[in-house]
């Protein structure tokens, strides 16, 4: 092995025990299960399939608190054997005892690529998704548990991913780039001068923001440029989730970013359930990714957005986020754009 390899997986190891350490806190664990529509979408997807669980073996993916876990005994599973390998595990083996269901719930510690099971199992479970859906990088784990664990025509919950993209208006960056013009009536001091300062530390950046979109902000329909079946899905796809987009805009505004969601579906005998994250639905944690462009452009009815989208890990550290956008809008065209989701989870030394 050479150097510069052994190094390569020694930083991988100390990005992933960064990763981990950020789930041994009780906030994150907080925000998630105060989330009604994140929680409560994944408790009716897994009693909707019941009849995929009941007395069956389950394995629960990055199992947190054991929330699914615990869903999926009330749908009838024999037996869930919950992979954790954040120290929250200590605390979801209390969570389990107090709720008497030791007997069906086994807790393993450990990262699910190193962890061995007692069985296969007849359903995956796991709330893998991060910002712009693959921040974290966590559904890769999900595919490694499929290939692994999952007998033949298993169940894995939820079953595809989809990801949207639109044109929107923040009017929280226009009002931060006018307020510089306001300064004078207030103080008597002329500011005008940081209005392109301003900009360039506003909307030239190139991380991905997540802030909460209002449907008004919209500025189209969305278009969904990628599909994920989780049963079909690889690895290798991962590293380049590309797709295109065409939207027409819905009046006079303008465009001073884009914005990205995802859904995830759990399949239903009657109709499937949707857990989405769109400015048209109900808020969750996840709120929406947004990329801004370097400068707004004004759009008319009908002004066309188009271009390329392309998600991939980072090269410094494959769990962040990296998202490459090729556009046009309108006579605006041939522009490109890259960005990176923020250090939540740092780069070690």
């Amino acid at each position: 092995m050479s150097l510069n390899s052994k190094k390569r997986k020694l930083d991988r190891s100390a990005q992933d025990n960064v990763y981990f350490e950020s789930y041994s806190d009780v906030t994150v664990h907080e925000e998630m299960i105060a989330d009604k529509v994140r929680t409560n979408s994944y408790r009716l997807g897994i009693l909707k399939n019941y009849k995929a669980i009941k007395g069956k073996v389950v394995l629960d993916v990055g199992a947190g608190t054991c929330v699914l876990s615990i869903f999926c005994v009330h749908a009838g599973a024999k037996k869930v054997y919950a992979v954790e390998a954040s120290a929250i595990a200590e605390q979801a083996k209390e969570i389990v005892k107090l709720n008497k269901m030791e007997d069906k719930i086994t807790i393993i510690k450990g990262m699910l690529e190193t962890v061995e099971l007692p069985e296969n199992v007849d359903v995956i479970v796991s709330e893998w998704m991060g910002y712009a859906l693959l921040h974290e990088s966590m559904l890769n784990s999900v595919l490694f548990a499929r290939d692994k664990w999952l007998k033949p025509g298993g169940c894995i919950l939820p079953s595809v991913a989809e990801l949207y993209i639109a044109p929107i208006n923040d009017p929280v960056v226009e009002d931060r780039l006018n307020f510089w013009s306001t300064v004078k009536d207030q103080y008597g001091v002329d500011m005008t001068c940081m209005y392109d300062f301003a900009r360039k530390c506003i909307m030239m950046t190139s991380e991905i923001a997540v802030n909460s979109v209002t449907m008004e902000d919209v500025l189209s329909h969305p278009a969904k440029f990628a599909e994920l079946d989780l049963h079909t899905v690889t690895t290798e796809q991962l590293e380049s989730v590309k797709g295109s987009f065409n939207c027409e805009c819905f009046g006079s505004s303008s465009v001073n970013a884009l914005c990205i969601w995802f859904s995830v579906t759990f399949p239903g005998e009657d109709r499937p359930l949707v857990l989405c994250t769109s400015p048209f639905k109900q808020e969750t944690h996840w709120k929406q990714s947004i990329l801004y462009l370097d400068e707004a452009v004004e759009v008319t009815q009908d002004t066309k957005v188009a271009g390329e989208i392309t998600l991939s890990p980072s090269v410094k550290n494959p769990r962040h986020l990296c998202v490459h956008l090729d556009y046009s809008i309108g006579e605006y065209t041939n522009k490109s754009k890259t960005f990176s989701m923020g250090d939540g989870y740092p780069d070690p030394e």
